[in-house]
């Protein structure tokens, strides 16, 4: 009988084998087992509760932006975030083998990756199917052995189940990229250096007039950078949002301290949800935006 792998060698992620937060799990952390999970909430359970040391979770998309319902389950999920990682997105056509470009008469996929190879499926003129994730629509066109339908999946996909590849690379946009956050039951904050640290958190402000301007204002004070802002609607109220925010500050800095605590002057609640280094994705692609 094979005894449980060690939780501490597994990290748990949303989908089928071969989904792209597989791949994100097996460039960050290939020395561990990679554990698929039907929902994002069951990989947040899966470390909650022990099974997992930690979650790979997609939180947005260079051409589809946030991940739908993520910024709600985030802050529930009573974990930390400890890490990210950005994740180059390449589609590819996966067909049974014999299968043909010109035989194809339909295409499946999870809806944001037909979305992103709009230009491809139009030139083909396939018919579209969405499906649970772009995974499960490989092992779905696997299993139904049909000549004439074609799932868009990775080449880890194509691997698992026995496809072929008959296009690479068809995404629209060669800067598709997900962003995704690691996470784990307790926080695991970097030492103050020299790299670049993150920290990610969620807000929200009193209903008075320009709270939000004053209740940011610290961090501009501060010269403290604000990389990322979203509001959503809580509760289904039009009248109340929450924001999250990425600010490159460390805990133990003066200035984000001071930054903080202006936040948390003007804010109903303030929720750190981890503290962490950068992923070198970050200077790389200021960088290129600077040239």
């Amino acid at each position: 009988m094979t005894s449980p792998p060690d939780p501490n060698s597994v990290i748990a992620f949303q989908g089928l084998p071969g989904a792209n937060s597989h791949l994100a799990c097996q460039a960050m952390y290939p020395e561990m087992q990679h554990m698929p999970c039907a929902g994002f909430e069951d990989a947040f359970t899966a470390v909650a509760d022990g099974t997992a040391k930690y979650a790979m979770i997609p939180v947005e998309n260079s051409v589809m932006g946030r991940v739908a319902d993520i910024h709600h389950i985030l802050p529930e999920s009573g974990l930390f975030i400890v890490g990210e990682h950005f994740q180059r997105v390449n589609h590819h056509l996966l067909a049974v083998k014999g299968a043909s470009l010109d035989g194809l008469s339909r295409v499946e996929s999870q809806l944001p990756a037909l979305s992103q190879c709009r230009n491809f499926i139009r030139k083909y003129g396939l018919e579209q199917f969405a499906a649970a994730d772009t995974a499960g629509a490989a092992k779905d066109v696997a299993e139904r052995g049909d000549p004439k339908v074609a799932a868009i999946a990775s080449s880890l996909a194509a691997e698992i189940y026995g496809l072929e590849i008959l296009a690479s690379n068809i995404e629209d946009a060669e800067h598709n990229t997900t962003r995704f956050v690691i996470m784990a039951r307790e926080a695991s904050i970097p030492p103050l250096d020299n790299d670049i640290a993150v920290t990610s958190f969620v807000f929200r402000v009193r209903n008075v007039p320009a709270a939000l301007y004053k209740a940011l204002g610290g961090f501009a004070t501060n010269n403290i950078n604000m990389t990322k802002l979203e509001s959503y609607l809580v509760d289904g109220h039009f009248t109340a949002a929450q924001f999250y925010a990425d600010v490159e500050g460390h805990p133990d800095d003066r200035s984000f301290q001071l930054a903080m605590e202006e936040l948390a002057f003007y804010s109903k609640e303030v929720k750190v949800l981890g503290t962490y280094n950068a992923h070198p994705y970050r200077k790389e692609s200021a960088a290129l935006a600077e040239d």
